[in-house]
């Protein structure tokens, strides 16, 4: 990947990042782990927010888009609930926690789906790192294979840079470059040709029906 050039979805280096980060990826939402000690006012109440928000979506044919480990897939309510993700690790750990859904591998900008398909598509914590070209296509897929959107992604808080590349690094020791936006409320609505949907310090939501 060209470093100058933001990628995500369809960079090999952050598919294998994720894949490593598999079992440790709860850790971020828990404050568990290497996160413990970091000082994130407000932050578990609003976890404990989000859960909820998807807790009260209207039940639906729901896809989730880069479902991770289900931490959020796995309150959605619906007859259908599919979590895709690339990495074959979070894939194993979401369909544990999907008894009555389905977990599988699959390409976020390609969706291996018919149009129509679902009634909504679920995002949350990828649409805010994708470049330009890549949220056109998750959003012109997101618009073929269901008729509603919701996206859930981090916020933007004073003192951030919009846009950034930053450095993680895993339980591992292991450091690695990934491409990450913060989002204003009315920002992200805008860029789904949505509305807002909820707005916090650390999250925001945002739907496209």
């Amino acid at each position: 990947m060209d470093p100058l050039l933001p990628s995500f979805a369809r960079d090999p280096g952050t598919a294998s990042y994720y894949e490593d980060r598999a079992r440790e990826y709860d850790e971020w939402y828990d404050g568990r782990g290497q996160f413990a000690d970091r000082l994130r006012e407000g932050w578990h109440g609003e976890v404990e927010e989000l859960v909820a928000l998807v807790k009260g979506l209207d039940p639906a044919r729901t896809l989730d888009v880069a479902c991770g480990t289900a931490y959020l897939t796995r309150h959605l309510r619906g007859d259908v609930v599919v979590g895709l993700d690339q990495s074959r690790t979070m894939v194993a750990v979401a369909q544990s926690r999907l008894p009555a859904g389905v977990a599988m591998t699959g390409d976020a900008l390609d969706l291996p789906f018919a149009d129509g398909a679902f009634d909504r598509v679920l995002t949350a914590h990828f649409y805010g790192h994708l470049p330009p070209d890549e949220r056109f296509d998750l959003l012109a897929e997101a618009r073929r294979v269901a008729t509603e959107l919701v996206v859930i992604d981090s916020a933007w808080r004073p003192g951030l840079e919009p846009e950034e590349w930053q450095v993680r690094v895993l339980n591992d020791g292991s450091s690695h470059r990934v491409f990450k936006r913060y989002l204003r409320p009315e920002q992200l609505a805008g860029e789904i040709d949505g509305e807002v949907l909820w707005s916090g310090t650390w999250f925001v939501a945002a739907v496209r029906r």
